[in-house]
C-alpha cells in the first residue's frame, strides 16, 4: 500500500519532548502536567513545566470538549487558575463560533450563469426555457 502521508516526513522535534502526566478530580475536568525532558528522559530544568487545563461543555450539539494552557509555576496555582481558564476558554470558543457563523452567513455563492448555460441556460435545460422549473416566459434575471 502507498504512502498516503503527504507532504514532509512526520518528525519529532527532539529538542522539544514533554513527559505527561494526568491530573484530574474527576468530576471538572484534568489538568495535563508536561514536564520538559532530554532524549534520554530526564528532565530538562532549562524548559519551563506546562500545565494545559481540559473539561467538555454541554452544548445543544452536544459535548464540547475545551483545551487551555494554565499560565502557572506549580500544580496548586494551576489548580486554583482552572476555573477562570475554563471561563476564558469558553467565552473565545464561542466567540471563534459566531465568528465562523458570520463568516459562513456572508460567504454566498452566486453560479456564473455564462459557464453554467449547459445546466441552467440551455435550452431544456434544468432552470432553462422550456426545462422543468424554468421561468415563464421572459422576465429571466441575469447576475453580472
Amino acid at each position: 500500500m502507498a504512502n498516503e502521508l503527504q507532504g514532509p516526513e512526520p518528525t519529532m522535534d527532539p529538542t522539544n519532548l514533554y513527559r505527561e502526566e494526568i491530573i484530574t478530580d474527576r468530576r471538572v475536568g484534568t489538568i495535563r502536567l508536561l514536564t520538559p525532558i532530554t532524549t534520554s528522559g530526564a528532565t530538562d530544568p532549562k524548559r519551563k513545566v506546562l500545565y494545559v487545563g481540559e473539561t467538555q461543555v454541554l452544548t445543544a450539539g452536544g459535548m464540547l470538549p475545551i483545551a487551555f494552557e494554565l499560565d502557572a509555576t506549580s500544580l496548586n496555582e494551576a489548580i486554583e487558575k482552572f476555573a477562570d481558564g475554563v471561563k476564558r476558554a469558553v467565552e473565545e470558543t464561542i466567540q471563534e463560533i459566531q465568528q465562523l457563523r458570520r463568516e459562513a452567513a456572508s460567504s454566498i455563492v452566486i453560479p456564473d450563469v455564462k459557464s453554467a448555460s449547459g445546466l441552467l441556460g440551455g435550452p431544456g435545460a434544468l432552470g432553462g426555457p422550456g426545462g422543468p422549473g424554468g421561468p415563464p416566459r421572459g422576465g429571466r434575471i441575469q447576475l453580472p
